[in-house]
């Protein structure tokens, strides 16, 4: 992957928990518009982001199955007082996880724990390995490799 494209989707990264942070507080009636309004706001073209809205459709899209995934991996926690910038990282993560093939678990953790010392506090990233490394270790394929 060249420099350009690992920027670009850490850029989406960012886009992607942006977004899905805020539709955690405030889910919108119409999908659609909300998402042209947000990209309307960043600094780059919305194609810039297309990995990032991937992110987002698909978070959203299979959200009862990453959901029911947390509830089971976070382990002596509540659900609901998991902080929601820490519930968009992991379900952003876990997305990648479970269908995006081409993107080896590994790469998917340590973007997720880079989100958390970025956009969450300090005990965060401890959290969020915690789950995301009992999901790879139940995926059943190879953490250091993309397979398609």
């Amino acid at each position: 992957m060249s420099k350009i494209q690992f920027a670009q989707r850490r850029d989406g990264r960012v886009a992607g928990l942006q977004y899905l942070y805020a539709w955690s507080l405030n889910t919108p009636a119409d999908l659609a518009e909300d998402l042209r309004v947000f990209f309307e706001g960043l600094e780059k073209p919305r194609d810039e982001y297309a990995f990032g809205e991937e992110l987002i459709h698909g978070v959203i899209e299979h959200l009862d199955e990453i959901d029911g995934k947390i509830r089971v991996l976070a382990k002596n926690w509540e659900f609901d007082r998991i902080a929601k910038i820490d519930l968009a990282i992991l379900r952003l993560a876990i997305f990648e996880m479970l269908y995006r093939k081409d993107i080896p678990p590994v790469v998917s953790i340590n973007e997720a724990i880079d989100l958390s010392k970025q956009f969450s506090n300090a005990d965060a990233k401890r959290f969020i390995n915690g789950i995301l490394d009992r999901l790879k270790d139940d995926l059943g394929r190879d953490a250091r490799k993309a397979t398609e």
